[in-house]
């Protein structure tokens, strides 16, 4: 055990990459999290409609981030051993995979979006999640660059960069979605359609400003060039597919569990489906921010494990599960204290708020799981061990969570609040499982004493 005094020091390194991270991740719901507050002012069955689109369309969003995060441990390690000409090999080959990665999810969300007629929700509520949905699948485009150009940056140890254009971009789509939505400066009022034009247009917007920033940065652009002259080789490929994969289908896995559980909720009506969106949003906005800890925790964790610091990097990454804890912990609190107050932001519906008020107390009891699930399996990826969470997602998700939820949705008659009790569940078990493997990973690798009977 480490006094917190000792811990101060990781507390701060950590907090000087995370906080970039948590605004930027925090700016990415933001995007999510106007639409949601603008369209649910103009009706439910709208805010129903964005919430069924983005319920599916975050399953290929969130799989693509994950892919794409694959880089930044590799990035991380090399920057750790001073190895620049590794790190902009890693660059090159990670962008021409990530274009053959990013053309197959994008080809898989349009034949799923042909499909929604066939998931159960009700005829009004497609309507809007069509117009949603498939101008948001243009964005994927832009998507490319900009989350390869970031988790590179990353990698490297810059963080703001990514920031200020989120922040930046954030500011554009809030002013997009007044004129879009309701019609003003000369636009008519597109509803729902110009929620998702505003978003495609802010996206487009942060990957060509990142695109600048990687040729003209003077810490950036050395990369950029020599990956320029860099022929794409078939062992660095190989190393990127074989880390970027797990975490791209752990995230999936994640991601799936909460959209099935939408869709679930969708079947129960659009009040409920409008309510599980609030408060599903508020979830998002405190997971998203911490997963800024996550990053510095890979960041961290990576470059400590690189250079061959061992308590270093064990301090690394439970300097990261404090803080996370703590974040959440806040945050929390904060939602059953204002659960009240929250869901009329985003509705007017009397039967919508109600709902959503009580299903935040079971979002406030889920928050101290989370936080240890997301740094723990951060501080794995960090160690480059993405397999088995991969396998552990699978069971908490959906040996766990999803039959949960049904049962206690469905069967014990709980309606959207036992759902919402299997995600907790599911969240447990994973926290559970990731801090251990942690745990058996730090020991196998001598970063940790062993102890009789472990791996």
């Amino acid at each position: 055990m480490y006094s917190i005094r000792k811990y101060l020091p990781f507390y701060r390194r950590n907090l000087k990459v995370a906080l970039p991270v948590m605004i930027t991740q925090a700016g990415q719901v933001v995007v999510q999290l106007a639409d949601n507050i603008m369209v649910g002012h103009v009706g439910t069955a709208q805010l129903a409609g964005v919430s069924f689109a983005n319920a599916i369309f975050v399953i290929g969003i969130v799989s693509l981030i994950g892919f794409s995060q694959g880089l930044t441990p590799l990035v991380g390690e090399s920057m750790g051993r001073d190895d620049h000409r590794a790190a902009s090999r890693y660059l090159k080959n990670s962008f021409l995979l990530n274009t053959i990665v990013f053309t197959l999810v994008a080809a898989i969300l349009l034949v799923t979006g042909l499909l929604m007629g066939k998931m159960g929700q009700e005829p009004e509520v497609l309507h809007y999640a069509r117009d949603y949905y498939f101008i948001n699948l243009a964005s994927i485009v832009a998507m490319l660059p900009f989350f390869t150009c970031r988790f590179f940056a990353e990698g490297v140890g810059n963080t703001k960069y990514a920031m200020w254009i989120t922040v930046i971009s954030n500011l554009m789509n809030v002013l997009l979605n007044w004129v879009f939505i309701f019609g003003h400066w000369g636009s008519p009022a597109l509803g729902v359609s110009g929620a998702a034009l505003a978003t495609l247009i802010s996206r487009i917007f942060c990957a060509v400003s990142f695109l600048i920033i990687l040729t003209v940065s003077r810490r950036m652009g050395p990369f950029f060039r020599e990956a320029l002259s860099i022929r794409p080789d078939r062992e660095t490929l190989r190393t990127l597919l074989f880390l970027s994969v797990p975490i791209s289908l752990s995230g999936l896995l994640e991601s799936m569990s909460f959209s099935l559980a939408a869709i679930m909720v969708g079947w129960m009506g659009k009040v409920e489906l409008a309510a599980h969106q609030i408060v599903n949003s508020l979830s998002q906005l405190s997971f998203m921010v911490a997963t800024g800890i996550g990053a510095a925790a890979t960041i961290r964790v990576s470059f400590q494990y690189g250079a061959g610091k061992k308590e270093e990097t064990v301090m690394a990454a439970n300097a990261s599960i404090h803080m996370s804890l703590f974040y959440m912990g806040a945050c929390g609190l904060l939602f059953v204290a204002l659960r009240h107050l929250l869901p009329s932001v985003y509705s007017n519906d009397p039967a919508v708020t109600a709902l959503a008020s009580k299903l935040i107390i079971v979002l406030a009891l889920f928050q101290v799981a989370d936080a240890v699930q997301l740094a723990s399996m951060a501080s794995l990826r960090g160690l480059k061990d993405t397999k088995v969470p991969m396998v552990y997602s699978l069971i908490s998700y959906y040996l766990v969570a999803i039959p949960s939820g049904y049962l206690l949705g469905f069967t014990a008659g709980l309606g959207p609040a036992g759902v919402w009790v299997g995600l907790l569940l599911g969240l447990f078990a994973a926290a559970i499982l990731f801090y251990v493997r942690f745990l058996r990973i730090c020991r196998r690798k001598g970063l940790l004493p062993s102890r009789r009977g472990s791996e």
